[in-house]
């Protein structure tokens, strides 16, 4: 009869070795990083750590590798919610509204929020329409280049899993 694992070794150890291991084949962590990439992309400020988090639970991926790429792409996160705008008022066929990112955060800061939205509320839709546009060939670039290097890499070191 195996030796009864500790309470702290169930509930608290268990679970985080679970967490740091899962999704570590070549296939997935090559559909981690790609999904990771397009909802960090995400043109929301302060929602990519919760739309990574819940499709990384919802995919069962690997949350350290999608979370640390979110951190990672912060800085492209910002130049692209203003290209993502660009795109959104291209598709719609809208007059462009020229603003920043940092007027974007002046406003939410210092203002209500319903005049962040009357401010920003078409620029919003714009960004989403675009991302919702760009995100399947965001997600093809990255993944199908990356699947075949990531088994030849697992190959190489010796780590891949059938």
């Amino acid at each position: 009869m195996p030796p009864r694992r500790s309470f702290w070794r169930r509930r608290v150890l268990d679970p985080i070795v679970a967490l740091l291991t899962q999704g570590v084949t070549a296939e997935k962590i090559a559909q981690t990083l790609a999904v990771g990439t397009v909802c960090s992309l995400f043109p929301f400020l302060g929602t990519t750590t919760a739309l990574n988090l819940g499709v990384g639970l919802w995919l069962r991926m690997n949350q350290p590798i999608l979370q640390s790429l979110n951190y990672l792409l912060t800085p492209v996160h910002l130049v692209m919610i203003v290209v993502y705008v660009r795109i959104g008022e291209w598709v719609w066929r809208a007059g462009e509204d020229r603003f920043t990112v940092g007027e974007m955060v002046r406003v939410f800061r210092d203002e209500t929020f319903l005049t962040f939205l009357q401010r920003f509320g078409l620029a919003g839709w714009h960004a989403f329409t675009a991302w919702l546009l760009t995100a399947p060939l965001l997600f093809a670039l990255l993944y199908f280049p990356l699947r075949p290097l990531l088994h030849r890499l697992a190959r190489r070191t010796g780590t891949e899993q059938p």
